[in-house]
């Protein structure tokens, strides 16, 4: 479910629902199973100073369940990952993911990019925090997901 809680950026929230169904079901996460909420600035600015140290706005933050480990599992091929699918997770939510559309509109616009196309980026992107990825640390995995993703969801 997206939720607006913000004013600055008018959006189609229908049409980001739509996405983050799709989105859902292709990575086959229970509906339900997390929130996206649109926030202000100064909000998202608050929690980036509060949970990662960093000073203004970002574009987005995931918050994943507290003591839960989400960790995507593959099916191991000879030596390498083959084919993706994630974990049944013992509990039905994963968190949340918290995205400021006025940062998004600036990162679109200096990108030559669309709001909405943005938008769902960032909503993939929050995704894949929320089940485990993680770019500061990993060694591309979830660079390497999230452009596949990108290519089947319809955003390259």
């Amino acid at each position: 479910m997206v939720l607006n809680r913000q004013r600055a950026v008018r959006l189609s929230i229908r049409d980001l629902n739509g996405f983050l169904s799709r989105a859902q079901r292709k990575l086959r996460i229970p509906r339900g199973a997390l929130t996206v909420c649109l926030v202000s600035n100064s909000q998202i600015a608050r929690w980036n100073r509060d949970f990662r140290g960093k000073k203004g706005p970002t574009d987005v933050l995931s918050f994943p369940i507290e003591g839960e480990k989400h960790e995507p599992r593959f099916k191991r091929g000879r030596n390498r990952p083959r084919k993706f699918r994630f974990r049944t997770f013992p509990v039905c939510y994963l968190g949340d993911i918290a995205i400021a559309p006025a940062v998004a509109r600036k990162n679109a616009l200096r990108a030559g990019g669309r709001l909405d196309h943005e938008l769902r980026v960032l909503i993939l992107h929050g995704i894949l925090h929320l089940v485990g990825y993680d770019h500061e640390t990993d060694t591309g995995q979830m660079e390497r997901r999230e452009k596949r993703l990108r290519s089947e969801l319809g955003l390259s």
